[in-house]
């Protein structure tokens, strides 16, 4: 529509990614027995209350176990962390008289399912982080993609200390975050470059990163030839000037009159440090001499050369304290306003995932 690029919705696609990932049939199968003991707990009264006494009994938070709920996968992986979080409390509450009187066909899980479901939590963790993080910002940009992709894409990638169960689930959100954006990589690279947190494109090889820099040159330039294009030809068709006719002047002698030439330009005047060394000197004119790849190539060289924005992570101590002012002779200005600008904190990124600033 109207030649615009369509970009998909990156935290769709990671909720998309994490449903493939759940939809694993061992993976599956152990959500719902979870799902079972959980509704169980919430409909038996009973076993409700034998549960809140075998918390306080353990020393467990009193926390109620979770439902997950179709459409959000969030959801699914907070039930798998409540419940193993509450799991002595579960084991001890279904084990007790009271709870299996009233309930025979009681669903228990094994050493086994409870190892599966510590290491799904742990696999799941960094597209967690990454929905959090697309989900906290107030202004997400197209600069995020890239970099979460390719580190999400090295978090899904099966390990040798991996288990069968894990390697599916990895396998299954690799290949549906692989297949996402392929067509505009390059774009996605371009945007990556421009943001000064990832400037530094750790996740690209060496030859990608300087062609996705050589790129950017060649765009930088082809975009202020095209403006200088336009403003030329702005400047150029002006208001039309309206045509006086001639004035004949008054014949004073009996020879015709000369025309006038046009008046030619003035040739600017030697300096005096030309006039004293000649051809020795020569005047600095090469900055109006660079071609428009030059000047584009000078900026991106001096963009790269600059340390990426880096926000250090402020503790709670430190925050506390008021912001000192440092005085001077000329100016006075507060350290919490020195930061670098275009710095954006994500430190639910940090988290969850490596950072790309460092």
């Amino acid at each position: 529509m109207m030649g615009l690029m369509h970009v998909g919705c990156f935290a769709h696609i990671l909720n998309l990614a994490s449903q493939a990932a759940l939809k694993v049939p061992a993976v599956a199968r152990l959500l719902g027995r979870v799902r079972r003991i959980a509704s169980f707990f919430h409909r038996s009264t009973t076993a409700s209350h034998k549960l809140k006494d075998k918390q306080r009994l353990l020393g467990l938070p009193l926390h109620k176990l979770v439902i997950d709920v179709v459409t959000r996968w969030n959801s699914s992986l907070e039930m798998l962390d409540r419940f193993l979080e509450q799991q002595p409390a579960i084991s001890a509450a279904l084990l007790s008289p009271e709870v299996r009187r009233n309930e025979k066909d009681l669903c228990t899980l094994t050493e086994a399912d409870i190892t599966v479901a510590e290491d799904v939590v742990k696999a799941l963790q960094p597209l967690k982080a990454a929905t959090l993080v697309m989900s906290e910002e107030k202004t997400p940009t197209l600069s995020v993609i890239a970099p979460l992709q390719a580190q999400l894409l090295d978090q899904m990638t099966c390990r040798p200390c991996d288990s069968t169960v894990i390697k599916e689930l990895k396998t299954a959100a690799y290949d549906n975050l692989s297949s996402r954006y392929v067509t505009m990589k390059d774009k996605l690279y371009l945007s990556s470059a421009l943001d000064p947190r990832f400037k530094t494109l750790p996740f690209l090889s060496d030859i990608a990163r300087d062609d996705t820099f050589n790129r950017l040159m060649t765009e930088a330039a082809d975009g202020e030839q095209v403006e200088s294009e336009t403003s030329d030809e702005e400047s150029a068709v002006g208001d039309p000037v309206e045509e006086t006719p001639p004035v004949q002047q008054k014949e004073t002698s009996l020879e015709p009159a000369e025309e006038e030439c046009c008046p030619q330009k003035r040739q600017k005047k030697s300096s005096a440090l030309m006039f004293l060394l000649g051809s020795a000197y020569k005047p600095n004119d090469s900055a109006s001499l660079k071609t428009l790849a030059d000047k584009a190539q000078e900026e991106v060289k001096k963009y790269r050369e600059e340390f990426p924005a880096v926000k250090r992570e402020t503790t709670p101590r430190e925050a506390s304290k008021p912001a000192k002012v440092m005085h001077s002779p000329g100016a006075a200005f507060s350290q919490t306003q020195a930061n670098p600008p275009f710095v954006v904190r994500i430190s639910t990124l940090r988290k969850g995932l490596s950072t790309y600033s460092a």
